[in-house]
């Protein structure tokens, strides 16, 4: 398993307008595209996106705890926020809000490729550093804590943090998947057979082709190649 980059992090929300009204303006992300099952937003199309999945609420946090986006200026960044949003600064060069449905967002003062670019996802576990040797087998890194002092992995400059906590098994979770950019994704459906690994589903869109494989803590992961046609702007 090679992925490249942390692509996106899709969810499940009863209400996706809210959410992508407020990171469009204030989180300097843009609707990149809209269908009528989902709305994708991000800065840049071919960096970290947020994928806003409509389904039937009120939707659970289950395993998810924040999605953390990367900015050069944390100031600057907060400047573009609501005067009246609550934010929670536990370490320097970090601050955290909530947005909407249980969404929490987190941004953090680093040096992106892109503006709002993916910095992590943070997920509860049972056991953050088994877990976190578990996303080693579907092809992230091992990474030395950050920060917040918690096991991760990276891919791509991005990371997967695992703080302690419980995921549950919510029947209505607002983690839909995390997604990984792949050269192939017919070598991932080969090697995660040979792997043992649990595929969920295979999708062929227009403009990609992706496995979903069951991940730690039945955490999916989506392993997705962009088409010669992706021209999503």
């Amino acid at each position: 398993m090679r992925p490249q980059t942390l692509d996106h992090v899709a969810l499940w929300v009863a209400d996706r307008d809210p959410i992508a009204d407020f990171v469009s303006a204030h989180c300097g992300m843009h609707v990149i595209e809209r269908t009528d099952a989902f709305t994708l937003v991000g800065s840049d199309a071919r960096r970290g996106k947020l994928t806003l999945f409509e389904a039937e609420g009120p939707r659970e946090r289950g395993a998810l705890k924040h999605v953390a986006l990367r900015v050069s200026d944390l100031r600057a960044a907060i400047g573009e926020l609501p005067e009246n949003l609550a934010l929670e600064q536990p370490r320097e060069g970090e601050a955290y809000f909530d947005v909407h449905e249980g969404l929490r967002l987190g941004l953090v003062e680093g040096r992106p490729k892109v503006e709002y670019d993916l910095d992590h996802i943070a997920l509860f576990s049972k056991d953050p550093t088994a877990t976190a040797r578990a996303y080693e087998r579907l092809g992230f890194r091992y990474s030395p804590p950050g920060p917040s002092e918690q096991p991760r992995v990276e891919v791509g400059g991005a990371f997967v943090e695992l703080h302690d906590g419980e995921p549950g098994d919510p029947e209505r979770p607002l983690l839909n998947h995390l997604a990984v950019l792949v050269d192939s994704a017919d070598e991932h459906i080969t090697e995660a057979e040979e792997l043992g690994i649990e595929i969920d589903n295979v999708v062929d869109a227009p403009n990609t082709y992706a496995v979903f494989v069951w991940g730690p803590e039945r955490v999916r992961t989506e392993y997705v190649e962009h088409k010669p046609t992706f021209s999503l702007t």
